[in-house]
This record gives structure tokens, sequence and C-alpha cells, in this order.
């Protein structure tokens, strides 16, 4: 098999043409609170006008702007609180109602003056405790006018009844279970998270329960994938460590391909044991890449495999409540070492598995921030290396994480982002760069 060898910016480009083709998962409907991180398969329609009446937003009085800018000394004759209805008809002219923040403003009233902005004075005797504190007669402050509308939002300028607020796609978070809220919606239609099979490769794995021997690490990979694939939409299901045997690799990637996206850690560099692209071959795969000209995580491989029957694996799939990509089912092959296989699930795998979730073909997150000191070249490589963002009000700078490279799980951890450092171009402080967030 001929090495397929691609730049990031195209591999890139591969895997999200192939998002594109995946097929829409089905639904299912979860209580709002659980539709947190979930990806919306409906949209969330505004069911009345929101607001949905003219809406105080500041503590004051309700009056008509031209008497209040007039100078004139107003009347008040009711206090609205959020929440209570106004029952006393429209304002009169020469009148004013003292208003709180949220409440709805009656008829009659054009703006809210602020309190800080009014004169008043109180009767000298309170006739029963809905007028205790409530001023008789109130005026402008010196210099001070009002326009109509001031302070008011309007009935239906955030969106009228019968209006999607959320399209489906959308991935749900704080500020979309709030819209949902208002919306009334106590139960979602959201898409079902694609399982994600994860095969760690490798005779010196343990489990994190196990003592290793000497010569032997513990299997860090397979639960940090997890954690990555739970976080990006997925369903992780954790299959038993593969020895660097082909029976053994052949039985953990058969077991594997029962899911919607296959993730082998380990095993695809250029050893004599490294067997997962020989052994994929076996199963008739397609392979998309073989490498990235990356730092860390060159040796990173994808592909695809051709389903037997996508007739049977669509009927098994319904039958177990999931769903199955475009006749295809995708495997990525990740590094061994931990900081390439967390870069290349970042760049690669996470933007095709929120595809696979329903949230559309998207590339990773990316910002830009200020490099903190001088980074010598690197010919040949684009390189995603460890670092911290950190930002005032005014500017983000990122500052590379010291590492011992990219077995170095504690310098991984220290870090918040990646600084992306382009191929051969030697950077210097207060250079603008590329963040991969995480």
């Amino acid at each position: 098999m001929e090495p397929q060898i691609l730049g990031f910016a195209e591999a890139l480009a591969v895997v999200l043409r192939c998002a594109m083709g995946v097929r829409v998962p089905r639904v299912e409907r979860v209580a709002l609170l659980r539709a947190a991180g979930r990806v919306l398969a409906g949209p969330v329609v505004a069911d009345r006008d929101q607001p949905p009446f003219d809406r105080a937003t500041r503590d004051g009085f309700a009056v008509r702007a031209a008497e209040w800018s007039a100078g004139e000394t107003l009347r008040v004759v009711g206090r609205l609180r959020a929440g209570q209805a106004w029952a006393g008809g429209e304002v009169g002219l020469g009148c004013a109602i003292e208003i709180m923040t949220g409440a709805a403003v009656p008829k009659g009233a054009d703006a809210v003056a602020m309190i800080e902005h009014a004169e008043f004075a109180s009767p000298p005797v309170a006739r029963d405790a809905t007028e205790a504190g409530r001023p008789s007669v109130v005026w402008a402050a010196a210099g001070r006018s009002l326009r109509a509308g001031e302070n008011v939002v309007p009935r239906g300028s955030e969106a009228r009844a019968g209006e999607a607020l959320l399209a489906a796609g959308t991935t749900i978070g704080a500020a979309g279970i709030a819209v949902a809220a208002a919306c009334g919606e106590a139960e979602l239609s959201v898409f079902a998270r694609p399982q994600v099979a994860i095969v760690a490769t490798g005779d010196e794995l343990v489990e994190p329960s196990e003592k290793p021997a000497p010569q032997q690490i513990r299997n860090s990979n397979g639960y940090a994938l997890a954690a990555l694939v739970a976080a990006a939409g997925g369903e992780p299901v954790r299959l038993k460590i593969a020895q660097d045997t082909r029976e053994d690799l052949r039985a953990r990637i058969e077991e594997g391909l029962a899911a919607d996206l296959l993730l082998l850690s380990g095993g695809v560099s250029a050893g004599k044991y490294d067997l997962v692209e020989e052994v994929l071959a076996e199963f008739g795969a397609e392979f998309l890449f073989t490498g990235v000209k990356m730092q860390p995580g060159r040796p990173v491989v994808f592909g695809r495999m051709r389903r037997a029957s996508e007739a049977a694996d669509q009927r098994a799939s319904e039958a177990a409540g999931r769903r199955v990509s475009e006749g295809w089912t995708y495997f990525f092959g990740l590094p061994g070492n931990p900081v390439s296989t967390e870069v290349t699930f970042h760049c690669f795998v996470g933007p095709m598995l929120r595809a696979m979730g329903g949230a559309g073909a998207a590339g990773p997150g990316f910002a830009q921030a200020t490099l903190v000191e001088d980074v010598p070249a690197k010919a040949g490589l684009t390189r995603i290396l460890p670092a911290r963002l950190t930002h005032d009000l005014a500017r983000p700078e990122v500052t590379l994480v010291p590492w011992q490279g990219s077995g170095d799980l504690a310098a991984n951890a220290r870090a918040n982002c990646y600084a992306v450092l382009p191929d051969g171009r030697d950077l210097r402080a207060r250079d603008v760069v590329t963040v991969l967030l995480r």
C-alpha cells in the first residue's frame, strides 16, 4: 500500500468532505435539562411573542414621554410589579405609574422614566399597604428629558410567535436551554449520540486498576479518548486492549465495526509490530490518508470500509436504536503517544464525530492570539504544540508549555489549548498565531 501523506489543511478538507456525507441520525425525545450538549433534531419555535408585552427595563415611572420632557408634575396613580397585571385601564393625561423592572408597561404610557432621573413627593399618610412609600406626585429632575420608547422593550421585538429561535443542528448549551424553557419546551427532540468504539493497542498496556510490570504502562489513551468522545457528543464504547498480534487486533476491529465510528490508538507507525493498517486492509479498508505533515500526530490514519450488507446493517442498527453512516464505516488510526492522540482527535475526529451526531460538517475551533516568546521554524511540518492561552480585556496571549515530547502527559494536562505554528516560518514574540481550542 502506497503511503498517502497529506498537508494539514488538505487532510482536514478530506475529513470535512466525508463528514458532509454522513447520514442523519435517528431522533429521540429527552427532558429539557438532559438536552444540554445534545444536537437539536428540529427547531425550537416561539409559542408567543417575546417579550409577550411591552416590558420595562428600569425601575421608575411609566409615563407619557412628552409630558415628562415638558417638566409637568404627574400624579402617581399606582404601583406595578413584575408579574402583576395592571387593572386600572389606560394611563390618563397627567398621570404616572410607579413600575418595576420586568413589569408590563400599561396602555397609555410610552416610556419609563428612571427613578434616578425623577423628583417626587410622598403623601404624608398612606391610606393602605399598597400606597406605603409610594410617591404622590413625580416630575423630571433638572435637565432630564425622555424619548418615546425609552427604557421599554416592545412586545415581539425579540421574537414573534411561530418564529424559529433555534435551528435543527444546533448544539444545545445553557443559552439554548434558556430559549427552550422560555418557549415552554419541557422536552426536546435531539439526535441520538453516535456510538464510538475505542481500541487501544499494544502489549505494553494494562488497565489503570492493574499494577504494571516495570516495562508496562497504563492505558491512558483509552480513557482520554472516551472523555473526548463524550465531550464531542458521542457515546464511547471502550473495548478490550488489543495485543500486538494480527489475531487479537482483527478480533477487536471486527467488534468495533458494530459501532458508528472506530478509533484505534497506537500501532500506526512503521515498527514491526505496528499492524493496524495491515489488519484494516484485510477488511477491505479504503485509506483516505495514512499520515499528515504535522507534529505531533504525523502517523494519523483515516479511512472507511464499505459495509458488507448495508441493508442488513441498517436493519440491525435500527433494531439497536442507532443509525449508520452513508454506506461506510469510518475509522481513525491515531498515534499511540498521548499528546499525538489528543491533538489528532481535536483536529480530525471531533469534526467527524460532531457531524455524525447531526451538527453538520465544521472544522475544529480555532482562535488567534499574540505569541509571548520567539519560536524557531521547523520546515516541512505544521506544529500543533501544547500551550496556555491567557487574556485580559485588551489582548489574548499564548505561551508554549515546556514539554518532553508527545508522550508528556503532564505537560499536556498543564496546557489549555494548542498553538498552531506554520511550516518553515520563524516566529517572534508579539506575532499573531492560530490557536486550536480544546
